[in-house]
C-alpha cells in the first residue's frame, strides 16, 4: 500500500496517478475529505494534526508521501505544520513505513548563489522558519534511525489546473484570462520553476528507488532557465499575440501588505525575485538520466491551450 497524505492538492493528485500508472494499484488517499481518482483507491478521512487519526491513515502502508499544503498564513503554518510532521514521523516509525516528504525552498537564503541539496537553511521570515523547522525534524529522525525517509525539494511551481503560485496567479492565469500579466519585482532575473506534474512524477520515482532514501533530492526542472520577460515572450509565441506586462515593485507588496493580507504573506519570499534564482538539479539528473523534464515551452503551451 502506498499512501498519499494530502491527496487533494495538485501535487498529491498527480502523484496518485503516477503511482497507479507505474508502481502499484494499492493506493490510499488521505485528506480531510478525500475523493477517489481511480475506482480502486482506498479513501481515509483524517486530520493530520490528530495523532490517532494520522496513525490510522498510515497503518499498513509500505510508503507514505507527505504532500500536505496549507494556505499562505504564517500563524496557521506555525500552529499546524510542526504538529503534522511530528505525527507523521511517529506513525511511520510505529508501523515501519517509509516516508517521502515533499518540501519547498522557503528556508533557503534569498540570494543569487546556486541552491544545492547541501545549501544551509537561512530563512527570511516566519514561513521559512517553519519550513526549516519541519525539515530539520525529519532530518534528525532520519539521522537517529527512527524512520527511513527521503526529502524531495521543489522550487516555485508553475503548472496546469489548480496549481497555485505567484507565477501562475500573476502571469499565466492572467494571460489565459486575456489580462495583462504582472511580474513580481523584476522581469530581468532568471527563474527556476518546476512543472507540477514533473514534481509528482519525480517524487514517485524517488519513493520507489531504495538507494534514494536517507537523502535530500532537488526535483527536476527545465535547466534552460528563463526570465519573466522571456517566459512571457514564449507565451506570446504560443498564443500568437503580442503580450505586454507590468512589473510590481517591492514597494507595492510592502504597502499593499498592510491592507491586503495575502500580499503581506508573500513579503518574505520577494528577495529571491531581485536576483537570479538557480536551483541546481544535477544530483537528480545524474541518478535518473532518463527522466523527461517538461520544457517551459511545453508547459506554457499546456497552460494556455
Amino acid at each position: 500500500m502506498h499512501t498519499v497524505l494530502g491527496a487533494n492538492g495538485p501535487i498529491g493528485e498527480e502523484l496518485a496517478r503516477e503511482l497507479f500508472r507505474n508502481f502499484t494499484r494499492d493506493v490510499r488517499l488521505v485528506s480531510r475529505k478525500p475523493v477517489k481518482i481511480h475506482d480502486s483507491d482506498e479513501l481515509v478521512a483524517a486530520d493530520l494534526t490528530d495523532p490517532e487519526a494520522t496513525a490510522r491513515a498510515v497503518e499498513g502502508s509500505e510508503v507514505a508521501y507527505l504532500t500536505v499544503g496549507l494556505p499562505m498564513d504564517s500563524e496557521l503554518w506555525e500552529r499546524q505544520f510542526p504538529v503534522m510532521m511530528r505525527n507523521v514521523i511517529d506513525a511511520c516509525a510505529k508501523y515501519g513505513t517509509k516516508l517521502v516528504f515533499f518540501d519547498n525552498t522557503y528556508m533557503y537564503p534569498g540570494t543569487t548563489a546556486p541552491q544545492t541539496e547541501s545549501t544551509g537553511f537561512v530563512p527570511n521570515g516566519r514561513k521559512g522558519r517553519v519550513r526549516a523547522r519541519i525539515a530539520t525534524m525529519l532530518l534528525e529522525a532520519m539521522e537517529a534511525g527512527s524512520v527511513e525517509a527521503v526529502i524531495c525539494r521543489a522550487p516555485e511551481f508553475y503548472g496546469p489546473g489548480r496549481t497555485k503560485s505567484l507565477t501562475n496567479s500573476l502571469v499565466f492565469d492572467r494571460i489565459k484570462a486575456g489580462k495583462r500579466p504582472l511580474v513580481p519585482v523584476s522581469a530581468k532575473t532568471v527563474r527556476s520553476l518546476i512543472w507540477t506534474p514533473d514534481a509528482s512524477r519525480a517524487m514517485a520515482l524517488i519513493g520507489n528507488a531504495p538507494d534514494a532514501y536517507g537523502q535530500t533530492w532537488h526535483l527536476p526542472i527545465d535547466q534552460h532557465r528563463l526570465t519573466y520577460a522571456a517566459l512571457i515572450d514564449v507565451a506570446g509565441q504560443v498564443t500568437g499575440r503580442r503580450i505586454g506586462y507590468g512589473v510590481l515593485p517591492l514597494a507595492v507588496f510592502k504597502v499593499g501588505g498592510r491592507f491586503i493580507g495575502p500580499l503581506g504573506e508573500v513579503g518574505e519570499l520577494l528577495p529571491r525575485y531581485r536576483g537570479d534564482n538557480i536551483f541546481d538539479v544535477s544530483k537528480f539528473t545524474s541518478r535518473f538520466p532518463d527522466f523527461h523534464v517538461t520544457s517551459y515551452r511545453e508547459g506554457i503551451g499546456q497552460i494556455l491551450h
